[in-house]
């Protein structure tokens, strides 16, 4: 991986991780690292799918990560415990990763990338494959400059996955909005929900309300217009 490679992983994953989206990538060193780092670092979700037996963390490197990935996600892994993590495994992890995932976005790939592969499956399974564009002269863009030409979606900023996902929500923030109509209730969550995607669970330990209650809110804000809601319980202002 490159400098470049490891700047727009974090990036794209810090991106989504607070916009709602788990991160699912397969715990590897280079940009599978980058990618669950950015999420845990966002305090959003992610998810490592193993080429081993959840009993062996592959490489053991990233035993720390692995940790820190149950704490805000899982370990996932269709092979049994004490499975080791042998080449043929990882092509058959890929497409797991694939089929969890609402899209794949590859950030670098050489020619003969496992990123490649992974992007094969989530074509197969008529998911969207994202690709950030790289140097021409760079081995580690090769794969993600072929996958372009053959008309996977190029990625220039990280709100671009969301867009061409539909779940372009950048236009609706910040605008300021004044509602005369809220109660005093809806008020007082107003002043807890930002502009900033904020999971149910925060709001709820920020606030006085049930969870009942809570939910009950939340809903009529968002008939309102008030708030909108994000994939993965998480609200933002509008």
């Amino acid at each position: 991986f490159t400098s470049y490679g490891k700047r727009t992983a974090l990036n794209i994953s810090r991106y989504l991780a607070r916009s709602g989206f788990t991160v699912i990538s397969g715990l590897a060193r280079g940009i599978d690292t980058f990618a669950h780092s950015g999420a845990l670092e966002a305090g959003g979700r992610t998810v490592a799918v193993l080429g081993s037996g959840l009993d062996i963390i592959y490489p053991r490197d990233n035993e720390g990560l692995a940790e820190e990935i149950i704490k805000n996600g899982a370990l996932v892994s269709e092979f049994p415990l004490g499975t080791l993590p042998l080449p043929g495994n990882f092509p058959r992890r890929n497409r797991i990763i694939s089929g969890l995932s609402t899209g794949v976005v590859v950030v670098e790939a050489a020619e003969r990338s496992g990123a490649l592969i992974t992007a094969d499956c989530a074509l197969e399974q008529g998911k969207e494959v994202f690709v950030v564009p790289g140097n021409i002269d760079s081995p580690y863009s090769k794969g993600c400059n072929k996958l372009i030409k053959e008309g996977a979606v190029l990625v220039e900023e990280p709100a671009h996955i969301l867009q061409e996902l539909g779940y372009d929500f950048s236009n609706d923030l910040g605008k300021g909005k004044t509602f005369t109509d809220l109660t005093v209730e809806e008020k007082e969550l107003m002043k807890i929900i930002t502009n900033q995607p904020l999971h149910i669970d925060d709001i709820l330990a920020s606030s006085s309300l049930s969870p009942q209650k809570l939910n009950t809110l939340l809903t009529i804000m968002e008939l309102k217009g008030a708030v909108k809601q994000l994939v993965g319980k998480y609200f933002i202002k509008v």
